[in-house]
């Protein structure tokens, strides 16, 4: 699809992409057929390459509705339980608001802004930093964050990561990658039945009754190199998915908290500390943050911290924690901060940018807080 240039565009766009990762999920699915019925047929019946091609051809077409059949029921499904499924997977348990008021009331204030549902909430213990959002509807939109995530997080912080998440929602980026991830399960699927299929129909004739000029080896050969290009497309899908989604994210958690300096913040203690053992990549791809494990930036489904930081301090006017100390608020701490050279001003107004206010700076005006008359 197109590049996407905005906010909705960018939701226009992932609609699109996702009836175009279902429709590619059966074409990989027809690959996959295709592929293992001709290793099988290579290793039951002895004949020239294009007789053996020929005959798995006409046998896959027969298979298909099968396989088609098996992958709606696959895709139905991942969208009706994918939230529990990966409840399962990861471990992770439903929150009251009794038993954490505090997370409750920071997702309530957000939505309330932005006239959103409340999704469910959910805990994973890990002291991992780490948090994602799963669902591809508004009952089952459901936003997990990690007890390492909330210790190691202030309340602006917290804040922070709860709207980067749901600006997920919004935008329709959770929908994408649970698409995604089906579409990689079917596949490695289909793998485990090639192998297990291999084991069991490698018995049935041995390489010395081969025959002169029987194309049974190629046949396997190729049935094998389809199934690798279906892989590495499974792979591709998962590695295309714009990495734009997460800038997109923070500037939205931006939007919702007017304070980069906190998603800044938050960024910076979940680096290096996101990683959540023994959870499957695909769900490690709808975190906030997935650390690549040794490999080239490019093969990250996320950019990198100190790129996403770059963008926060270029675009949303951010300043890292060691720059900016924020004051505690008071009374006599109310009001617009002092410039004490005015000339600086414009500079002052175009670093901060229009979403970098304080607390100090957003206080009311001190004329709502009049000084208390003298009595004589």
């Amino acid at each position: 699809m197109g590049e996407a240039f905005g906010l909705y565009t960018h939701i226009r766009n992932n609609r699109w992409r996702s009836m175009i990762l279902i429709a590619s999920l059966f074409v990989l699915v027809a690959l996959v057929t295709f592929a293992i019925t001709l290793i099988i047929d290579a290793q039951m019946y002895r004949g020239p390459l294009s007789s053996i091609m020929s005959y798995a051809f006409r046998q896959s077409l027969g298979y298909m509705p099968i396989a088609f059949a098996l992958t709606a029921v696959w895709v139905f499904i991942g969208f009706g339980m994918n939230t529990a499924l990966i409840a399962w997977s990861t471990g992770s348990e439903d929150v009251t608001r009794e038993a954490n008021p505090r997370l409750y009331h920071l997702m309530e204030v957000l939505c309330i802004s932005r006239g959103m549902a409340v999704p469910k909430l959910q805990i994973l213990d890990t002291p991992a930093l780490n948090a994602f959002a799963s669902g591809v509807n508004e009952k089952q939109y459901t936003v997990t964050v990690t007890t390492g995530l909330m210790e190691a997080l202030d309340d602006r912080e917290l804040s922070a990561v709860l709207a980067h998440e749901l600006t997920h929602i919004r935008n329709g980026d959770v929908k994408l990658m649970i698409v995604a991830v089906l579409i990689a399960g079917v596949i490695s699927f289909f793998g485990e039945m090639i192998v297990r299929g291999s084991r069991f129909y490698g018995g049935s004739s041995s390489s010395s009754s081969d025959e002169k000029g029987s194309g049974r080896g190629f046949a396997i050969i190729i049935g094998i190199a389809i199934l690798i290009l279906s892989w590495f497309l499974a792979v591709l899908i998962r590695f295309s998915l714009s990495r734009a989604r997460e800038y997109l994210a923070d500037a939205g958690a931006v939007e919702l908290t007017k304070d980069p300096d906190a998603m800044i913040s938050a960024l910076l203690k979940i680096s290096g500390r996101a990683d959540i053992e023994g959870v499957p990549s695909g769900i490690m791809d709808m975190c906030i943050e997935n650390d690549p494990d040794g490999f080239a930036d490019i093969f990250s489904t996320h950019p990198s911290i100190s790129k996403r930081v770059q963008a926060l301090q270029a675009y949303a006017g951010g300043l890292m924690p060691s720059e900016a100390p924020k004051p505690a608020f008071s009374r006599q701490n109310v009001g617009p901060p002092r410039v004490e050279n005015r000339e600086s001003l414009p500079e002052l107004v175009e670093r901060r940018g229009p979403w970098a206010r304080h607390p100090a700076e957003t206080a009311p005006p001190s004329f709502l807080h009049p000084p208390p008359r003298d009595p004589s």
